[in-house]
């Protein structure tokens, strides 16, 4: 798989129904509600192979009054995106595709 420098990500907020679709850069945090979504890597398959774009995020979710809790750390795969999926009741996040900037 090829390194690229940044993610393409939707985010959803379940209780409004509220989306939203944005770009995050390698090393970069992202603030969507109460989550804190940062991206530590994104790969994706050379063109002569299938689709396939996978990014590596920590989130960590901050409620009003409580410490900063972790909600999911790990590999998301934009093919496949109840197969490391986070669970929260309130927001949902996965993974469209790496960018190239």
């Amino acid at each position: 798989m090829l390194s690229r420098p940044g993610a393409k990500l939707q985010w959803l907020d379940k209780v409004t129904a509220r989306t939203s679709t944005f770009t995050i850069a390698v090393g970069e945090t992202k603030a969507m509600g109460s989550l804190r979504i940062t991206l530590r890597a994104c790969r994706e398959n050379p063109p002569i192979e299938p689709p396939e774009a996978a990014a590596f995020l920590e989130i960590t979710e901050i409620k009003p009054g409580e410490q900063a809790e972790a909600a999911f750390s790990g590999w998301m795969f934009a093919s496949s995106p109840g197969l490391s999926a986070m669970e929260n009741a309130i927001y949902d996040v996965w993974v469209l595709s790496c960018t190239a900037s």
